[in-house]
């Protein structure tokens, strides 16, 4: 109940523009994206955009230069050709209105404003350089393929990016490299064959781009785009560290993989508007895998540019993953949730880099930090004081928000920091104007105990939140005994081989799935915190403006940072298996995925230290080696999307919003409900409403993709209290290819809940042949409504 309120919310929210009304027509005036029915030009316009420049000018009031202006601000922000028929505009209220009213508009979209959910993580996956029958191996390291990276952007010049013993481009490519005057036709190769930006969505809303902070060409001034570019398809770069840091080597998934870059995000964020038109010219230049790191609320698919650029992709055969978000641990979090995207969580690696607390009574506090500049005095206790009971302003002082602190307090001392509102390195940056030594810095309650580690400007570390209480009422009670509070901290390096790992991130956002609560998400989760990969010229290692230090590598956390392993790893696999469709490789990774750590327990979850659940990792972190054979896949084409969305009860008109074609339901009452979606997880909610018995069943249809003449049985790990079968119970396969269905029932008993709260419980239903371990999750969700 609560999931639907937010999302009748964030929907109202979004549609007001359309119908909101005002005396100044330019004030009101919002970029919409505007989808034309199908290719239907009128032979008398030379261009689409000649015809959508006609449509806008009978309209429009000022008809003369509306039509023709030609400036970023022009009424043709984008126009649509490939993945979508339309344009995107600046309208006002009154222009959308009569635009409705045309006969070929047939939706009009208000953009949304995302923003980018911001070494070893080969090897912890399984893939090594000397491994002579793995995946890298079997797939010639995907040479062939072409990864689209749809960010903030690329720095060309990084050795992740170099060509050496690369073979020619890719016949299939037709992509560009777009040149501007801090970006020559020169800064690609044969590595990164395509570069393009697209900046009118985001200028139309912010005005003409201040091109001293930002460059007006792919060249990325902001370093999350470089980052993911690398650890997607970065090269293997020796010796690669950041401020001596995860010393090695440093390689992306997919080493000889051809990158393609799209520039779509700013210093203000990313645009609808410019991420479809990333999209569209993703699919029209060649690409097979996009990587998007990037997200926004979650509202229904037809209102949600990604999810229509998304399946106009995967329904042109390109893999599209996606950033889950950084909104954990609380749930309803996730984003990207659309079924034919891959939506990735982030977890550990068996590798940190600790900082220690040592407090004046002889306590250790363990932390967390990449900190490589001058250290403090070993042996050495420093004065230690908490913001929040120094500053004028109590809030802002405990934050360590610009202008709070008062040197004549912090001069000297080490200072505890509470995390929120301003980033991380930037409360560093505040302790260290004020004349402080170095900063601990703590987490929220809401926070618990995940840490990041940041390149910190001055001597600093991370602590969870029972750590910073810890310190919080050591300094109290010195303070009282009228001794001094004291403190160091400890570096220590990088330190490997920590258990247990993985452990899902803090940080990475949970499930359930706020809009298809039958599609589990997040599908599977990859490494994403402290993950080291190529950085930019001109952007220190904390990303503060006044951070002038130099690296080539930088260490950064965030879903953002697992999606592009997926994206790497996608490619692998397309490269491996040619005729696999986008959601036969989803179905890999996710039913060989494991949800063990490297104790032989399961995952925990790094914000609170208990065994996290499927709603924290989907199916679970991915295993690269296993995921290249899996024996069986769940298949989905573009006609099972449909039925999915027809028994979502979306309107012929929402479906074909996002799918292009007119939508036939007619068939969708065969597939049953929305969990007949032969997807590779199995979900159902139960609203109890005073029933004492509910039950529902599962189609389901799998490919054999491993042995001929192989026989799959089948084990049911069923929820706690559920009743769970399966019929048949045996699939006899006698050739690679051939499809078998099986039936999967559920019955539940109705349990104890309080009005508007529910309780999940998670199984599995496992097929095996006695080589390969096909596991699909079962979560069964019991609902209690409000009346």
């Amino acid at each position: 109940m609560a999931a639907a309120l937010l999302r009748a919310l964030v929907l109202f929210s979004l549609l007001l523009p359309l119908y909101s009304s005002s005396s100044s027509a330019d004030a009101s005036k919002k970029t919409f994206i505007v989808q034309v029915h199908g290719d239907s030009k009128p032979s008398i316009f030379p261009t689409h955009k000649h015809w959508y420049e006609s449509s806008l000018a009978s309209i429009t009031s000022n008809k003369a230069t509306d039509a023709t202006s030609s400036s970023s601000n022009g009424p043709i922000l984008h126009t649509y050709e490939n993945v979508f028929h339309g344009f995107s505009a600046k309208l006002s209220p009154s222009e959308v209105e009569k635009l409705q009213t045309l006969p070929h508009i047939a939706s009009i979209i208000p953009e949304q404003v995302r923003h980018p959910h911001t070494t070893r993580s080969p090897e912890f996956l399984g893939l090594k350089t000397t491994d002579s029958a793995g995946l890298l191996k079997e797939s010639d390291f995907g040479s062939d393929l072409v990864i689209g990276v749809i960010d903030t952007g690329i720095w060309p010049e990084r050795q992740s990016f170099n060509d050496r013993d690369l073979g020619p481009i890719p016949s299939k490519w037709k992509g560009q490299c777009v040149a501007a005057k801090d970006f020559p036709a020169t800064s690609c190769n044969r590595k990164l064959i395509g570069a393009r930006f697209f900046c009118s969505g985001y200028e139309a809303t912010n005005g003409k781009m201040n091109e001293t902070s930002e460059y007006r060409s792919p060249r990325d001034s902001d370093g999350h785009g470089t980052h993911t570019a690398s650890i997607a398809a970065g090269r293997y770069v020796f010796p690669a560290s950041t401020l001596g840091y995860a010393r090695g080597k440093a390689a992306g998934m997919a080493p000889k993989a051809r990158l393609a870059a799209y520039k779509v995000c700013w210093n203000a964020g990313c645009y609808d508007s410019d991420i479809l038109a990333a999209f569209d010219a993703a699919v029209s230049d060649g690409v097979d895998v996009v990587s998007l790191s990037v997200g926004g609320v979650v509202v229904p698919y037809y209102l949600d540019a990604i999810a229509i650029g998304a399946f106009r992709a995967v329904a042109a055969g390109v893999f599209v993953s996606a950033s889950a978000g950084n909104g954990g641990p609380g749930g309803l979090t996730v984003t990207n949730v659309a079924p034919w995207v891959t939506t990735v969580g982030a977890g550990t690696m068996d590798r940190d880099f600790p900082a220690d607390v040592k407090l004046g009574n002889g306590r250790v506090i363990l932390g967390t930090s990449v900190y490589g500049g001058p250290a403090l005095v070993p042996g050495r206790l420093y004065p230690l004081i908490y913001a929040g009971t120094e500053g004028g302003d109590g809030y802002s002082s405990s934050l360590c928000l610009e202008g709070s602190l008062n040197p004549n307090s912090v001069n000297g001392k080490i200072v505890l920091c509470d995390r929120g509102i301003n980033s991380r390195a930037a409360k560093g940056e505040v302790v260290k104007k004020a004349g402080g030594l170095g900063m601990i810095l703590a987490n929220g309650v809401f926070d618990g105990e995940g840490l990041v580690a940041d390149c910190h400007v001055l001597p600093a570390t991370a602590v969870g939140a029972t750590g910073g209480d810890e310190i919080r009422k050591y300094i109290a009670e010195a303070v009282k005994s009228q001794s001094p509070p004291t403190a160091t901290i400890l570096f220590k390096g990088t330190r490997l081989g920590v258990r247990p790992a993985p452990v899902v991130a803090s940080f990475s956002a949970r499930g359930p799935n706020p809009e298809s609560p039958e599609i589990v998400k997040p599908d599977v989760i990859a490494p994403g915190l402290n993950i080291l990969a190529a950085w930019p010229d001109k952007i220190g290692p904390s990303g503060i403006p006044t951070d002038k230090r130099a690296i080539e590598f930088n260490i950064l956390s965030g879903t953002s940072m697992a999606c592009p392993h997926v994206s790497g790893l996608a490619a692998l696999l397309k490269a491996a298996h040619p005729g696999w469709s986008p959601a036969a490789i989803k179905s890999a990774l996710m039913t060989t995925a494991y949800t063990l750590d490297n104790r032989g327990e399961t995952m925990l979850d790094e914000s609170s230290g208990n065994t996290s659940t499927v709603l924290d990792f989907g199916a679970g972190h991915v295993h690269p080696q296993k995921a290249m054979d899996p024996g069986l896949i769940y298949d989905l084409n573009t006609y099972d999307y449909v039925d999915f969305l027809c028994n979502s009860n979306y309107t012929a008109k929402n479906i074909q919003v996002i799918t292009g074609k007119i939508a036939d339901c007619s068939g969708a009452k065969r597939a049953g409900h929305t969990g007949n979606l032969n997807y590779p997880s199995l979900s159902v909610v139960f609203q109890q409403y005073g029933k004492h018995k509910m039950s529902t069943h599962f189609i389901r249809t799998v490919t054999n993709v491993g042995d001929a003449n192989s026989i799959y049985k089948v084990t049911i790990k069923p929820p706690s209290g559920i009743s769970v079968t399966v019929e048949p119970e045996r699939l006899a396969f006698r050739r690679v290819g051939q499809k078998l269905s099986f039936l999967v029932r559920v019955q539940a008993m109705a349990v104890k809940l309080s009005a508007g709260s529910s309780s999940m419980k998670s199984g599995y239903v496992v097929w095996t042949d006695g080589k390969h371990v096909v596991t699909s999750t079962l979560v069964v969700t019991m609902q209690q409504p409000l009346q």
